[in-house]
C-alpha cells in the first residue's frame, strides 16, 4: 500500500495484527510524514515576514545581502537535490522557499529606494544564472562545488543579519514566526535527512541551519523585550 511515496502496509499490517510497528517501520512512516508536513507548512513560512513588511512599510533593520545571498543559497540547494534525484518530501520546501524568498527580496528592493546600480547588477546576475543552474546544464564537478558551496552561502546569509541585529540591539521588522519555522524545519529536516540516507552535506547543512537561525529567533527574543518596555515608556 503505497500512496505519495509512503509504503504503509507494514504498519497497517501491524496494526491489524493488534500490534504497535516495529521501530524499521515506523520511523521511515514518521520520516516521509514529517517531510511532506514540512513541504505543506514551507508554502507559507516566509508570509509572516512579507506581511509585516507590508504592514509597516519598512524594511527597518533588514540585512538586504542576507535576503539576496538567502535566494542564491535556496537555487542551489533545490538545483542539487533535483538533479540527485532525491524523494520531493526531502526537498520540496525548497521550491516554496525560493518563490517567496523572491518576493521577499522583491519586496526589499521596493522599500528600500534609491536601489543602488550594485544592487540591479546583482539582481540581473542572478536573472541570467539561475536558469542555467536549475536545468542542470553545468559541469557535474563544478555543480559539487556549488553545492559545497551552498553551506556557506546560507552561513553567511545569516552573519549579516545577526551583526546587524547585534549592532542595533534590535531586530527591526524580522518576523518571529518566520524565524521559529525556519528554526523547526531545520530540525525536523535532520531527521528526515538522516532516514531518507540523504548526503552528509545535505544533513550537515540542516544542522547549520538550527544554530543560525536559533541565533536569529534568540536576538529576537532578547531584543524584542527591551524595545516593548521603551514603547510602553513613550505612551
Amino acid at each position: 500500500m503505497d500512496y505519495l511515496g509512503i509504503d504503509m502496509s507494514c504498519a497497517i499490517g501491524s496494526l491489524k495484527n493488534g500490534s504497535f510497528p516495529p521501530k524499521d517501520c515506523l520511523l521511515p512512516l514518521i520520516s516521509k510524514l514529517l517531510g511532506y508536513a514540512i513541504v505543506a507548512a514551507s508554502t507559507t513560512v516566509k508570509l509572516p515576514q512579507i506581511l509585516k513588511i507590508l504592514k509597516h512599510r519598512s524594511v527597518r533593520g533588514l540585512s538586504l545581502v542576507a535576503f539576496e545571498l538567502e535566494v542564491v543559497g535556496y537555487t542551489i540547494a533545490l538545483a542539487y537535490c533535483l538533479h540527485n534525484g532525491l524523494p520531493f518530501s526531502a526537498y520540496g520546501e525548497l521550491a516554496f522557499l525560493l518563490i517567496q524568498a523572491l518576493i521577499l527580496v522583491a519586496i526589499i528592493y521596493y522599500y528600500s529606494q534609491p536601489v543602488g546600480i550594485s544592487t540591479w547588477i546583482r539582481a540581473l546576475l542572478y536573472c541570467a544564472i539561475a536558469p542555467t543552474v536549475l536545468s542542470g546544464q553545468i559541469d557535474p564537478i563544478l555543480f559539487e562545488a556549488l553545492y559545497a558551496s551552498q553551506h556557506a552561502i546560507f552561513f553567511f546569509a545569516r552573519v549579516p543579519q545577526i551583526l546587524k541585529n547585534f549592532s542595533n540591539k534590535s531586530t527591526g521588522e524580522l518576523s518571529f514566526l518566520t524565524c521559529l519555522m525556519n528554526t523547526g524545519g531545520s530540525l525536523v529536516r535532520v531527521f528526515t535527512g538522516i532516514q531518507e540516507k540523504a548526503p552528509t552535506s545535505v544533513v550537515m547543512g540542516s544542522v547549520l541551519g538550527i544554530l543560525t537561525n536559533g541565533t536569529i529567533l534568540s536576538q529576537i527574543i532578547i531584543y524584542q523585550k527591551p524595545q516593548i518596555q521603551k514603547e510602553k515608556k513613550a505612551k
